[in-house]
């Protein structure tokens, strides 16, 4: 099946705006057939957005997933944060909540079964103990648009860091330690073990200088982009914080080897294509 791997949407609400970039996307037809969907926000810790994912674009999604499939949803975490674990951000922020409300799963992503795996490419972790969850399941990365101080840019292909359990990857500072000594070549082995299948990148207004706080994006960009491709979305979304993304190493050592940064985009306004 042919898939639109990289769409933008003008954001107007969530409500309104995900319905439009899942149909730019064509994602009905390929959430019909599965049969478990895994959400994967942003959660770092408990701050709110735009530092983390809002639970309004999250409940957005797994409001469309159920109107067009049967599968079953679950709302996987691994927050980075040392002093707690996944459910308190999960409480802080709306996400038990929602799960209740809705029927949904919440997973701790650092306290997961794990499953481990190789990979002949990589020489940072040329064996990698990756949630097995996020192998058996549709995945879906929904990340916020923000610049990162250490990797340039934290967007889908950087999410992914969420997914490792402490045990393996984590230090006494961060929960994901390990990945901070060689950031970009990290999330580049990272991704060659699990690449989302599906990106929500929540551009509804962006941090323009650091992931953890600061200045907000002014304006704000007031885009939700969409794709089945990890390095396009990232591409594109380095590109909206006005950063090249041949200057971003790990998209740049992802390019045509993941998915391509150069794909062109479809883009729909509120009130239709242009």
């Amino acid at each position: 099946m042919n898939k639109t791997r990289l769409g933008i949407v003008d954001f107007r609400s969530y409500e309104k705006s995900v319905p439009a970039l899942m149909g730019l996307l064509g994602a009905d037809r390929i959430l019909a057939d599965q049969k478990k969907v895994v959400i994967k926000p942003n959660l770092v810790n408990t701050s709110r957005p735009p530092i983390t994912t809002p639970v309004q674009l999250v409940a957005a999604i797994a409001d469309y997933v159920e109107s067009v499939s049967n599968a079953e949803t679950v709302i996987a975490e691994g927050c980075g944060a040392p002093l707690y674990n996944t459910h308190r951000p999960f409480r802080k922020l709306g996400y038990s909540d929602l799960a209740k409300s809705n029927g949904i799963v919440l997973v701790d992503l650092n306290h997961a079964e794990t499953t481990e795996l190789t990979d002949h490419r990589c020489r940072v972790f040329p064996k990698f103990m990756m949630p097995r969850l996020v192998m058996d399941s549709f995945l879906i990365s929904v990340p916020v648009l923000k610049k990162h101080s250490l990797a340039k840019v934290t967007l889908t292909m950087k999410n992914m860091l969420g997914c490792a359990p402490p045990d393996h990857y984590g230090g006494f500072i961060w929960k994901k330690s390990r990945f901070h000594k060689n950031m970009h070549r990290s999330i580049f082995e990272m991704n060659l073990y699990r690449t989302p299948d599906l990106t929500i990148l929540d551009g509804s207004v962006g941090l323009s200088c650091h992931h953890l706080g600061g200045p907000e994006c002014s304006p704000p960009v007031c885009k939700l982009i969409g794709g089945f491709d990890p390095v396009a979305v990232d591409a594109y979304g380095a590109g909206l914080l006005g950063v090249d993304w041949k200057n971003v190493e790990h998209i740049r050592l992802a390019h045509g080897v993941i998915g391509h940064a150069d794909y062109p985009a479809k883009y729909e306004s509120e009130f239709g294509n242009r």
